[in-house]
């Protein structure tokens, strides 16, 4: 009886381990991994990266799902993000239980419709811990030309 009790607690263990290692990812991992995915062209780990009815703030315009931005936007962000550079100069992560916060400081340079582009750019996400992974549930994207 003993060996079943720790085989359970072993079990246990590595069922709690599993759950660590899928949560393990942090909201920060999950934006980072979303501006991947666009510069690859990736739209599906875009989609699995936001929730479908996550918000997109953008140049005052609102997209109020993920299906209506794919529709509009998707494509000319990757567009744009395979032909520039995105650096963040800052971000920072506030997590709350199943809510985080990311927020980034950008400068971007490259070309959009054949013209240099130099922009500083803000970024705020919020997400959500749903089944055990970071959603894009909100993003509110600003951008400056740099002098």
């Amino acid at each position: 009886m003993i060996s079943i009790s720790h085989t359970a607690l072993a079990f246990g263990a590595a069922l709690l381990s599993a759950s660590a290692v899928s949560f393990a990812s942090t909201a920060t991992d999950t934006v980072a991994a979303f501006h991947a995915a666009l510069v690859a062209g990736d739209k599906q780990k875009a989609s699995e990266l936001m929730a479908p009815d996550a918000l997109i703030y953008e140049s005052g315009h609102v997209e109020a799902s993920f299906t209506e931005y794919a529709g509009h936007h998707l494509a000319a962000d990757i567009a744009f993000a395979k032909t520039s550079r995105r650096t963040v100069l800052k971000q920072g992560e506030r997590t709350e239980g199943k809510l985080a916060i990311v927020t980034q400081e950008t400068e971007t340079t490259g070309t959009s419709n054949g013209k240099a582009l130099h922009v500083f750019g803000t970024e705020t996400s919020v997400l959500e811990n749903q089944a055990g992974k970071w959603r894009i549930v909100h993003v509110h994207w600003s951008s400056r030309k740099a002098r």
